[in-house]
């Protein structure tokens, strides 16, 4: 059995142990399921998400959900930016271990994630992560994949018009 963790709202805390976690996100595709990483032995990279969902979510605490999965239930694994290819849950934590910058990359379950089969809810560090891509720091932020209302987006894309982007 494979350790998985999924970054949630607080606030769900009482759903999640009562029903599990729904399958709310939607893969490249379009498919319903709860996007995760293995816990590694890096708590950067095991939490890598929470800055971005934090920021982006405007969810003030979150929490990290650990359950376990089959080894070989069929997964989705690859970079966010990227299309995602299919692996038995166990060969999907190895191949992010394995990677040299592992930054970026997600699990996904294309299903629901029972009640029984969570492991444990803990808190989680707020500043641990990146914000808007892996390596970005030092570089500026593309105005076009913002949504607008979004915190601080009027103010990006006024720079880069301002920089003729």
């Amino acid at each position: 059995m494979t350790l998985f963790t999924h970054l949630s709202p607080a606030d769900d805390i009482r759903s999640i142990r009562r029903a599990g976690i729904r399958a709310r996100s939607r893969d490249h595709d379009g498919r319903a399921g709860v996007f995760c990483l293995p816990v590694m032995p890096s708590y950067q990279l095991t939490h890598q998400w929470g800055r971005e969902l934090h920021r982006r979510g405007g969810r003030r605490t979150m929490v990290a959900v650990d359950f376990r999965l089959p080894d070989d239930e069929p997964v989705l694994v690859g970079r966010y930016d990227r299309r995602h290819v299919e692996l038995a849950s166990a060969e999907a934590a190895v191949l992010i271990a394995g990677c040299e910058d592992a930054r970026g990359y997600e699990v996904f379950v294309p299903r629901a994630i029972g009640a029984r089969e969570i492991h444990r809810v803990r808190a989680i560090n707020r500043v641990t992560g990146w914000r808007y891509m892996p390596n970005a720091h030092g570089r500026f932020p593309c105005p076009c994949c913002l949504e607008r209302g979004e915190y601080g987006s009027a103010k990006i894309r006024r720079k880069a018009e301002s920089r003729g982007y």
